[in-house]
């Protein structure tokens, strides 16, 4: 990391205006390059000024209301994606599509007014007339990617960026070929008390006591709300998943009762190690620190933690993902030998074979962990930081 960048204007604040947000895939990244960026500046004598650019309805109105991070909006419009062109000319799609310039034109006086020393752009359908402003108004632009292929705003802002950071090496093969001399791989910020987790504070924090330790621990889970899909599939088989393994199963809070009904009916030596939950808070970084093997969807952000962390893991991706990214996702780390990714239908039988090799053989299992880790860039918040000071000391 350079942290001897020349900045613009010694002695004032940094000013930053960030934009991006709707899911906490393109949310979380830009807030950990904050702080991050924040406590850089502050060893350097500097301070911070940010303001973040979203949408009323979207994750990063919560997330900055609790933050304390000044907040504003701008109209945008969500273009509804469809195999068959002619569906893409729907009139949602066309009044949506009307609002762009409207949003072009509140972002520019946005920016104009703030006069940031850099744009960070990290996704969804805010950030392209927030980006598009930063162009208009020569203001240096950074849009960073979380996924492998490219989402369509940050596709949209390639040819607009003073740099375009991306997670992965395989993804610069999709940017437009005018953009990629402006790319950089710094990977995707990963927030920092997840690296720092601790299996022993697991166990006594969950009140694993009765979990047999000389057995690998399975982490399950389908993010916070938890995942239908996915808890189907080991209610199937879990007399068998707990004969090799503990097990903790975050199932999401609707899900929790039919669960635990469930876990009445094991047998009691089986029942002793499984552990089902609505929801894993604070304790998730020493969960994960516990965890040898991970079940989960293949998001961007749970992948930038399993491979920064090195954890092996078996994705079954979210059909419905925008482009089909998880499933995208999950097969780039298979190509690398770095996952086991379920792609298409999952039945119970598929899961357990594919889980079946990887409880029974630690040394399959520390290979596929070394190998995520290889894919892992635990630094990435400090490398995208680079980026931002570097763009803006220009």
């Amino acid at each position: 990391m350079n942290s001897a960048v020349n900045l613009p204007n010694p002695g004032q604040p940094f000013r930053l205006i960030v934009t991006g947000g709707g899911t906490g895939g393109h949310t979380y990244p830009a807030l950990t390059a904050v702080h991050t960026l924040r406590a850089r500046l502050a060893a350097a004598g500097r301070t911070l000024d940010v303001l973040w650019v979203g949408t009323a309805t979207g994750l990063e109105a919560k997330v900055t209301t609790a933050e304390q991070i000044p907040f504003t909006t701008v109209a945008t419009g969500k273009i509804r994606r469809s195999r068959n062109p002619l569906k893409l000319a729907s009139p949602a799609n066309i009044k949506d599509m009307g609002r762009v310039p409207l949003g072009v034109a509140q972002a520019r006086s946005i920016v104009a007014d703030f006069h940031p020393d850099v744009v960070l752009a990290t996704g969804g359908y805010v950030a392209v007339p927030v980006g598009l402003a930063a162009r208009m108004c020569r203001r240096p632009l950074v849009v960073h990617e979380q996924t492998v292929r490219l989402g369509l705003a940050n596709r949209g802002l390639a040819r607009a960026a003073a740099c375009f950071a991306v997670s992965s090496e395989s993804t610069l093969q999709f940017l437009p070929e005018s953009a990629r001399g402006a790319a950089v791989v710094t990977g995707n910020p990963v927030r920092p008390q997840v690296l720092a987790g601790h299996a022993d504070k697991a166990v006594a924090a969950l009140g694993l006591w009765s979990f047999d330790r000389t057995r690998p621990t399975l982490y399950i889970t389908g993010g916070a709300q938890g995942s239908a899909q996915i808890n189907g599939l080991v209610r199937d088989i879990l007399p068998w998943l707990l004969s090799y393994a503990n097990v903790i199963h975050q199932c999401g809070p609707t899900h929790e009762e039919s669960l635990r009904q469930a876990a009445a009916a094991l047998p009691g030596d089986l029942a002793s190690r499984y552990l089902v939950t609505g929801f894993v808070g604070p304790e998730l970084p020493d969960v994960l620190a516990l965890a040898d093997l991970v079940i989960s969807r293949s998001g961007a952000g749970t992948i930038a933690e399993l491979t920064a962390l090195g954890k092996a893991a078996v994705f079954i991706p979210l059909a419905s993902s925008a482009g089909n990214e998880q499933a995208h996702n999950a097969s780039h780390l298979q190509e690398m030998g770095a996952a086991v990714a379920m792609l298409g239908e999952v039945s119970p039988a598929s899961l357990q074979e594919a889980v079946a090799p990887l409880l029974a053989n630690p040394a399959r299992r520390a290979d596929m962990a070394q190998r995520a880790r290889s894919q892992g860039r635990p630094d990435a918040a400090e490398r995208l930081v680079d980026v931002l000071l570097s763009v803006a000391g220009r």
